[in-house]
């Protein structure tokens, strides 16, 4: 049983590596065509990880094991290894002499649309190695989308459960047919990418940067292509990344399933609207610190801070000054903003939004509880009532989101980090939003500046998150691995 599980996994494998390795044509040429020496770095990746995924594919073919739950968990976890591995081969092959570690790290922050660099001096990078650095992030954010509702759901810990609470359907996904609703899926993520980089050619950006930013905008990522990230842009670009950053943690799955209905009611979700109200609340103690800062005038005060929140809430990462130096109040709004997250179904990583309405409720049914002890008072999500163990679920989740943000906080302090950047890098990689708070790995710095093994705890906590942390604790439980 477990032989053909691993064939499976291995062909699987095998087939989306090579698809990784055929993404990089695309950066190899624009470095050719630059004249630039690193697309040699990109043809020698291409050929060593077709090689290898083609033996994968030829030694695996043939009968593959039916789906199951430990094949799910084994399959999205060595996924995201493999495809992490490829994508750090052109940053050690390149010519700017990159570490191991230091290309683990920036290929898992890209893969899991994290947003987190070791990198600086992105304005004097080989374009190829930025397309590349894009490339992974807009790749990694459509793979979390199909993972969240393809798989994840069999774990109790994906938003596509609460799916079937919205139809009689009883699969893990809103329409019969998976290739269909995969159809879907790509066609909207590919319309939104190229409608963002024609609006952000229109305000003022290169076709290049366009490109680049709406790849790690849609995918609510935040790699950026220049230093400054978003700091040098005009209104209109600003105002054009505000829209799709939030469109890119709404729910796909509820666009999707509206579109196929043809009803807005039909495709509604109430994450979208408490995500709305969650980023206007935090936006008004921003904007009031932003202006009283002296910086900014009104206008600019209230679209960087919108801005900057959106950012942050949606797990993008981008930024476009150093919000904390508005004053102690930013960082206590900024902090909240690491934590929330976007929505389930959505490219964006962090608590999520589903889950904080699912923790409120739950406290508010306790309270009343208390005042009429003999009442019964359940708790409903979009007008449906939750079953126990979607409750438990979620309860079982934030205990242990919080359990690792303490504990590797506590290893990260024992790299020799000060408390504020041991806290708030644990929580920006846990999270996936990238940009911490302080002065090494704040929105001005970067986390190039820590020893290796912050950034292998880093890594890890990177894949914790975008896991939605519970896969990794299944396979690390000895029952996982017992019998059939």
């Amino acid at each position: 049983m477990f032989s053909g599980i691993y064939r499976t996994i291995a062909y699987v494998n095998g087939l989306f590596c090579l698809y990784l390795a055929l993404a990089m044509v695309a950066p190899m040429t624009v470095d050719y065509i630059d004249d630039n020496e690193d697309w040699e770095g990109f043809l020698g990746s291409l050929f060593i990880v077709g090689a290898v995924s083609a033996a994968l594919i030829l030694a695996n073919r043939g009968q593959f094991a039916p789906f199951s739950l430990r094949l799910g968990i084994l399959l999205v976890s060595s996924l995201w290894v493999s495809t992490s591995l490829v994508a750090a081969l052109p940053f050690l092959l390149g010519t700017r002499e990159i570490s191991f570690t230091d290309a683990m790290f920036e290929a898992v922050s890209g893969m899991t649309t994290t947003g987190a660099t070791v990198l600086s001096g992105l304005d004097d990078m080989p374009r190829g190695l930025l397309l590349w650095r894009a490339t992974t992030q807009w790749l990694g954010g459509i793979g979390i989308v199909a993972m969240g509702v393809l798989v994840l759901p069999a774990l109790r810990i994906g938003g596509m459960q609460f799916f079937r609470m919205e139809s009689s359907e009883r699969s893990d996904k809103p329409v019969a047919r998976i290739r269909i609703f995969a159809g879907w899926l790509i066609g909207i993520y590919s319309a939104l990418t190229l409608v963002c980089m024609v609006l952000y050619a229109v305000g003022g950006m290169s076709w290049f940067d366009a490109l680049a930013h709406s790849m790690t905008t849609i995918s609510t990522a935040g790699f950026s292509t220049h230093d400054t990230s978003f700091g040098q842009y005009g209104d209109m670009v600003l105002a054009t990344a505000i829209i799709f950053m939030l469109i890119g943690a709404m729910p796909f799955t509820a666009f999707i399933l509206g579109l196929i209905a043809g009803s807005y009611r039909r495709g509604f979700d109430s994450q979208i609207s408490i995500l709305i109200v969650i980023v206007a609340v935090l936006m008004v103690p921003a904007f009031l610190t932003a202006h009283g800062s002296g910086s900014f005038t009104p206008p600019d005060a209230l679209l960087h801070s919108l801005f900057n929140v959106v950012s942050i809430v949606t797990t993008t990462g981008f930024t476009t000054t150093d919000y904390t130096k508005w004053g102690h109040l930013s960082a206590g709004v900024f902090l909240v903003a690491l934590f929330v997250g976007g929505c389930a179904g959505s490219t964006a990583g962090g608590f999520k939004t589903y889950r904080l309405i699912i923790l409120f409720q739950t406290l508010r049914v306790s309270i009343r509880e208390l005042v009429y002890p003999s009442g019964v008072f359940p708790v409903y999500y979009n007008g449906k009532r939750i079953s126990p163990e979607a409750l438990q679920s979620v309860t079982t989740f934030f205990f242990a989101y919080v359990a690792i943000l303490f504990g590797f906080t506590v290893a990260m302090s024992a790299t020799g980090l000060d408390l504020v950047t041991a806290f708030t890098g644990t929580l920006a990689t846990l999270s996936n939003v990238g940009p911490a708070l302080g002065d090494v790995i704040g929105p001005a710095g970067h986390f190039g500046s820590l020893s290796d093994t912050a950034k292998w705890m880093l890594i890890m906590l990177m894949f914790l998150g975008r896991l939605e942390i519970m896969t990794i604790l299944v396979l690390l439980s000895p029952l996982f691995w017992r019998g059939g």
